[in-house]
């Protein structure tokens, strides 16, 4: 009976090392369908925001930590016009790029939100991790807004908050 309970967690453990799970919403084909060639739009005015993301906070000490679910949230604050998001890059706590999101132009739609979620165990930006986002709007159209809502749940306590995205240039 003892062997049998054995091979039932091993072949429990090998069933879970085949399907590795994934920890970012990073989907190629899912930007690759919002792609949009702007190559024609030259009268574009051109922006990049920075975007502070914390998918670790300190917890009692700076010697533990504590993990969060980062949604990033990118919207189109237009009525009317659509914009273009260039690229999106994560950089981790020490400024090292961790991942690109898309580096092609991607529409949104007038009022249209899209997110980025960075799962509780994907810990790679630490404490210090970031977003920059190149975008270019019609001279019309307002900025896009960036932010990033952060958020955690152990037992009966939560944790969540906001950053939102600052236009540097």
């Amino acid at each position: 009976m003892k062997q049998l309970i054995y091979l039932f967690f091993a072949a429990f453990a090998f069933m879970a090392c085949d399907n590795p799970k994934e920890i970012s919403s990073f989907d190629p084909v899912k930007w690759k369908k919002r792609m949009v060639d702007i190559s024609q739009k030259d009268s574009l005015e051109v922006g990049k925001t920075y975007l502070s993301i914390y998918s670790q906070i300190y917890s009692l000490t700076e010697h533990k930590t504590h993990n969060l679910t980062a949604m990033v949230s990118l919207r189109n604050t237009s009525p009317s016009d659509t914009i273009y998001l260039l690229k999106a890059d994560y950089f981790d706590t020490k400024g090292h790029l961790v991942r690109t999101y898309f580096d092609n132009a991607i529409y949104l739609s007038p009022l249209e939100t899209i997110e980025i979620v960075i799962e509780e165990v994907d810990v790679e930006g630490g404490t210090g991790s970031n977003f920059i986002f190149d975008w270019k709007i019609p001279k019309s159209a307002s900025e896009p807004l960036f932010e990033g809502i952060m958020n955690s749940t152990t037992g009966q306590q939560g944790i969540s908050f906001l950053t939102e995205g600052k236009r540097i240039e």
